[in-house]
């Protein structure tokens, strides 16, 4: 180790400067995957909640929803859930991880279930009833972000509680109770597209284009 050679008296040791920490949310410049995975959910609900609401009578639709199921909904929303991770949010990972495992839940249940659709019914009641009481306590934490999200779960909730009903009741297809939460699901995926459209509008402008309601 070197020798101070000065004769001078010692200045104070300087301290160090502190290096800002960057916000949690920043994620080491990960963009916001917020965006992605609502579209990712509002489409793939969107779909699904035509045929739901019987307003698109195909027999094959669904083969278009398990698409959408599969990619979109599924393993996008879990990609975003899992940058979300990264961004240090907790609310957005746990929702966007959650769902896009639920898209593809419904894919398997559909591609693996071998028996008549009757031989399900309530297990598929209890599976929807079991996403509504998951979707309830999210409800609570959306309350801290702004009323666009809270809107999503709100309606999701409601979507979740009346197709479970109609999977319960299972009257010929599709239920009275399965078309109401039809029509609540294409509500609810118009809140979710409108919300992912103000989340990269606003970040592309730079500015509020499309109010979000913080809470």
């Amino acid at each position: 180790m070197s020798e101070t050679t000065s004769t001078g008296p010692a200045a104070p040791p300087t301290p160090p400067t502190p290096t800002p920490t960057p916000p949690a949310s920043s994620g080491s410049g990960i963009a916001d995957p917020a965006p992605l995975g609502l579209a990712g959910f509002a489409m793939t609900t969107f779909v699904l909640s035509f045929v739901n609401a019987n307003i698109i009578k195909e027999s094959g639709a669904v083969n278009v929803v398990l698409a959408l199921a599969l990619f979109y909904g599924g393993a996008t929303q879990l990609l975003a859930g899992m940058w979300e991770y990264k961004r240090g949010n907790t609310f957005g990972a746990t929702a966007f991880a959650s769902f896009g495992a639920f898209w593809l839940s419904f894919w398997a249940l559909n591609k693996l279930s071998t028996g008549p659709a009757t031989d399900i019914h309530q297990a598929v009641g209890l599976y929807l009833l079991a996403w509504c009481i998951f979707t309830a306590y999210m409800t609570l934490a959306a309350l801290k972000t702004n009323l666009a999200v809270l809107g999503v779960f709100v309606l999701l909730t409601l979507t979740f509680l009346f197709l479970a009903i109609g999977a319960f009741m299972n009257d010929p297809a599709p239920d009275a109770m399965t078309k109401v939460g039809g029509w609540f699901g294409i509500v609810t995926a118009a809140v979710a597209w409108y919300a992912s459209s103000a989340a990269v509008v606003n970040a592309t402008h730079g500015k509020t284009v499309l109010p979000t309601w913080p809470r």
